[in-house]
């Protein structure tokens, strides 16, 4: 009998999971620019351990393994900055990133009064590109990461949170 996956606020005792998920799933991003000291995989398990306490930190789940995950917290200006979201290679393409979206957009909004949500991907990323695409954002500009690598940001009035996955 197959299990399903559940989406759940992440708890302390998920950083190391996340951490380690974080690291699998950035690899390919990071093959895409040949940089691979892009921030997630740079990023340390401290850091991660303290993002889960500060911020509104979702993980997907099958059974007890962390399969997906996604990281927001509401800014100076009111948007909400949604980042790291990952699902598991071999999960990928069965909606688990929409869903993580719509719990964290769902939360952000509702209980820390985000009026719009805002992220940003590597402008060759045509998949995150088409996921956020078809969630509802749309890009309102570009940027540079840190690490150098060209961004797409993207975002979408969270009014329109119920509308992902």
């Amino acid at each position: 009998m197959g299990m399903s996956v559940t989406i759940s606020a992440a708890t302390e005792q998920d950083a190391e999971q996340i951490f380690r998920l974080q690291y699998l799933c950035f690899q390919r991003e990071a093959a895409l620019y040949g940089n691979y000291r892009i921030d997630p995989l740079v990023q340390t398990l401290d850091s991660v351990r303290e993002e889960v306490t500060r911020d509104c930190v979702f993980v997907a789940r099958l059974g007890d393994e962390v399969v997906g995950s996604v990281r927001g917290s509401v800014t100076e200006d009111g948007a909400a900055a949604i980042g790291k979201l990952c699902v598991h290679p071999r999960l990928q393409g069965h909606g688990i990133g929409a869903r993580l979206l719509r719990a964290a957009e769902s939360a952000l909004a509702g209980q820390h009064g985000a009026k719009r949500f805002r992220l940003h991907t590597g402008h060759r990323n045509e998949g995150n590109l088409r996921l956020y695409r078809k969630v509802g954002y749309e890009t309102v500009g570009t940027s540079q990461g840190a690490d150098g690598i060209p961004m797409i940001v993207l975002e979408k009035p969270a009014g329109a949170y119920a509308a992902t996955a």
